[in-house]
């Protein structure tokens, strides 16, 4: 919102002298923050120029360059050897007779960019045709400003060239350009600013003049143009409309223009003036913060009515497009059938005020916030209406605002004002709240007194009842609806009285109870894969209808089974994820796409796991009071499980090539070496056995288990079809465990076992056993019978070939043993191995080579 100083000298009293850095501090102090400073920061001469002559030329580089030449008047324009020097302009927006801004040699634009005749493009360009975002009056780029369209052809048509450019479009005054949040949408008018300028003035007495007038204009009155509530209440109850006044008037000359000081004010405010009736429906939005609406009178055949949209129905909008509407969206209508406009959005194209319009309807209503907004939203139509709409319109303001836009036009289009009025009001009064006056110190930590504390609350324009009791009765006024309870009274208490007076404490941080069990893993967790290479990343957990299909998932498969939310971020992935890993093949997808080809990637992250035929639909209850026990409850139970997984994705090389030899590519077994590491970490003993689980490729894939039997995750390579799918590099591998397992499966201290200093006995055995026999089944006999001094047990070589009948393999493994008091004797090593060996052959009918 830009708040020119001299505007708002007339609603306040501004100090001589004042500049636009000190009003700029003093809304910072009442925590309204400012965006930046603008005008007044041109010196030297702009001026209005004609352009006589353009001759274009296209550059190497195929952009279209102007070399022009403009008529300043008597400001600087000289004749050298007869040519008259030029402009060089790389805008095409403008034609020969049109007029311009020209910034002169010597001149300093905002920003501190000094104008200086210089060489481009071949010629000397004397000065600049200027576009709005150099001069600081907005941020249009995309061609310079034409004066006959930016300021109408009326006003145009009565400058000349050479003319102060600097006083026709205002930038000699200060403007302050203030950020306005969405709670303070009184803030969006020269009306709730200059309040606030006051209050950081300490809110002297006499020392603001409302402009509104509100309480001067009689209201409830329904002698002048029929108009209709009906059919206004949304689904949810709420009033669509609650206040509706219409005010005509008639014989309004259509060619009266607007007056020099509105239309400067509507350009210092970043509007560009267009009629009187549409300037004087605009300068009245920006003054008291109402907007208005102007319709032709003519146009209309019967009463105004505001009703929800119905289905099928379509409005063509000021804009000239043609909008399907929703059966939300709330409308104003010509009888209670033709629409013509969207509610407190945009008007409709047949009842606009043209260049003919005598006979002017002014609307002035007050629209329910969340309707507006969402008909905004829903048409990705944001106007200066909507957003104040939405934020909030002091409803006590419509009528008010309906009087100053009909004496403007009155006074400045010589039209008559009807005697008869139509202000149908069916708004609610506002509900006071019993404030304890101690409250505000207590949040705060001031010693705001409770006569300060009323004071402060009467300056913002609440109504206090004081009766002497431990509570006060505030009534908030009507343009605060975000002053609800109390912490919503202490903060205006602390941001009248001073932000400054708020002391700054140093909070004193608790002992603390360090990280909990299941925080301790996740670090471990994490520090053991970086250590191994990966690279943790973080994915949205939101996956597409055919995440299933396109896994390979088995049509019972429970992990098809996923939540669909109600309002998902994009249509493309409704569903919550039921593994990691649908999510961490994107991630792994979109690195190889960019050129990393060798990658680790892994995630620590929920997967959302319902049950199998459940809704999961949980009650919604209402703001007004706790929920029930029973309801929490219920919303409770209808949350799905929400297990912890840790996914793992690597693809390409796992030891890298380089000058000291060729690299190896990831495979099956390093996946399930990522899982061993991550158990050894937390000290989980973890068996592997094959199994066929989508997304893996059934003969490279192996179910974790712990040590009670239960499922810790799979890992392996993933199918070709899938990585066909996805997109991912053949032989890709991944692995899934479900981290809140291996949690509770090393929830209880591991003793570490004592270390022996005695030296280790080492020995290697093969075994030729069936192809069916795996290496883990093996292993595990091998470890069971081996004894207690066996130390590790690991597979070194695995033969097929000549020396072993088919259909069988050799697996090598080696044992260590040691003993924690004595050094081992041949034959004690020699009896461990050969009972470990015997027990394989009698699982597996295993014979040793």
């Amino acid at each position: 919102m830009l708040v020119p100083l001299s505007w708002l000298g007339e609603l306040v009293d501004l100090a001589p002298g004042t500049r636009g850095v000190d009003v700029a501090a003093s809304f910072v102090s009442v925590g309204l923050e400012e965006e930046e400073l603008h005008g007044a920061d041109i010196t030297g001469p702009l001026v209005i120029g004609r352009v006589l002559t353009i001759e274009e030329a296209v550059q190497k580089n195929g952009k279209t360059i102007r070399y022009c030449t403009v008529d300043v008047g008597d400001h600087g324009q000289r004749v050298t050897d007869g040519i008259p020097q030029e402009i060089v302009c790389g805008a095409t927006n403008f034609e020969v007779g049109d007029l311009v801004v020209v910034v002169l040699p010597g001149a300093t634009l905002p920003g501190g960019f000094q104008i200086a005749a210089r060489k481009t493009y071949g010629r000397v360009s004397n000065g600049m045709i200027c576009a709005e975002d150099e001069l600081g009056i907005g941020e249009d780029h995309s061609g310079i400003i034409v004066l006959e369209r930016y300021l109408g052809p009326e006003r145009a048509a009565q400058l000349n060239p050479g003319d102060d450019a600097i006083a026709v479009l205002g930038l000699g005054e200060e403007v302050v350009e203030i950020n306005v949040t969405p709670d303070r949408g009184y803030c969006f008018s020269m009306r709730g600013l200059a309040r606030e300028y006051w209050h950081s003035q300490g809110s002297p007495e006499g020392g603001y003049r409302d402009p509104a007038r509100v309480g001067e204009v009689p209201r409830d009155s329904t002698e002048g143009y029929a108009v209709h509530l009906v059919d206004s209440a949304p689904i949810d109850g709420v009033q669509g409309c609650d206040r509706y006044v219409a005010r005509i008037v008639r014989g309004v000359d259509p060619t009266a223009s607007s007056p020099e000081w509105m239309k400067t004010r509507l350009t210092q405010m970043g509007m560009r003036p267009i009629s009187l009736a549409v300037d004087i429906t605009n300068y009245v939005m920006l003054a008291v913060g109402q907007p208005l609406h102007a319709f032709d009178l003519d146009t209309l055949s019967g009463a105004i009515g505001v009703r929800r949209a119905r289905e099928g129905e379509t409005l063509t909008t000021l804009d000239g497009v043609t909008r399907q509407l929703s059966v939300e969206d709330l409308l104003i209508t010509d009888g209670g059938q033709k629409p013509l406009a969207i509610a407190g959005v945009m008007g409709g194209a047949d009842s606009e005020v043209t260049d003919t319009t005598t006979n002017i309807l002014i609307e002035a209503a007050h629209f329910d916030p969340i309707t507006i907004a969402r008909s905004s939203r829903r048409h990705r139509l944001v106007t200066e209406a909507s957003k104040r709409f939405e934020r909030g319109v002091d409803p006590r303001v419509a009528a008010a605002a309906a009087q100053l836009a009909v004496d403007l036009l009155v006074e400045h289009g010589g039209g008559t004002a009807d005697d008869a009025a139509t202000d149908v009001d069916v708004t609610r009064p506002r509900t006071a709240y019993e404030l304890d006056p101690m409250l505000p110190a207590r949040l705060v930590g001031v010693d705001y007194s409770r006569e300060r504390v009323i004071e402060i609350l009467r300056h913002l324009g609440c109504e206090v009842v004081d009766a002497g009791g431990e509570t006060i009765t505030v009534t908030p006024p009507s343009w605060r609806p975000d002053l609800v309870d109390g912490p919503d009274y202490a903060e205006e208490v602390a941001r009248v009285d001073g932000y400054e007076r708020i002391p700054s404490v140093l909070p004193t941080p608790t002992a603390g109870r360090g990280l909990t069990h299941s925080q301790q893993v996740r670090r471990l967790v994490a520090s053991a894969l970086v250590g191994r290479g990966a690279t943790e990343v973080l994915t949205y957990p939101f996956v597409s209808a055919t995440f299933a299909d396109t896994l390979g998932m088995a049509p019972d498969d429970v992990r098809r089974h996923a939540v669909r939310l109600a309002n998902p971020l994009s249509d493309e992935a409704p569903l919550m994820r039921t593994s990691v890993l649908d999510t961490l093949v994107d991630a792994l997808r979109r690195n190889v796409s960019r050129g990393q080809r060798d990658l680790v990637l892994f995630e620590v992250g929920s997967v959302t796991r319902p049950e199998p035929g459940s809704s999961h639909t949980a009650p919604v209850p209402g703001t007004e009071t706790r929920p029930a026990p029973e309801v929490i409850a219920a919303i409770d139970a209808a949350v799905p499980a929400q297990p912890r997984h840790l996914a793992v994705a690597l693809c390409g090389e796992i030891e890298r090539s380089g000058w000291w030899g060729k690299g190896r590519a990831a495979e099956w077994s390093d996946a399930i070496e990522l899982v061993l590491v991550v158990a050894a970490s937390v000290s989980v003993p973890v068996s592997t056995e094959a199994a066929e689980l989508a997304p893996w490729h059934p003969g490279r894939c192996a179910r974790l288990t712990l040590p009670d039997g239960a499922t810790l995750g799979y890992a392996g390579e993933l199918h070709p079809a899938v990585c066909a799918r996805l997109g991912l590099p053949a032989r890709t591998c991944a692995a899934e465990i479900d981290l809140d397992a291996l949690t509770a499966a090393c929830a209880e201290p591991v003793k570490q076992a004592d270390y022996s200093t005695r030296p280790v006995a080492l020995t290697d055995v093969a075994l030729t056993v069936d192809e069916a026999v795996t290496a883990g089944e093996l292993e595990a006999v091998l470890r069971s019978a081996a004894g207690q001094h066996l130390e590790s047990l690991a597979l070194f070589d695995v033969y097929r070939g000549d020396q072993v009948a088919d259909g069988q393999k050799s697996l090598a493994f080696r044992l260590a043993f040691r003993a924690p008091d004595r050094t081992l004797t041949t034959d004690e090593v020699s009896r461990y191995r050969d009972a470990a060996v015997a027990a394989a052959a009698t699982a597996y009918g295993a014979v040793q080579r």
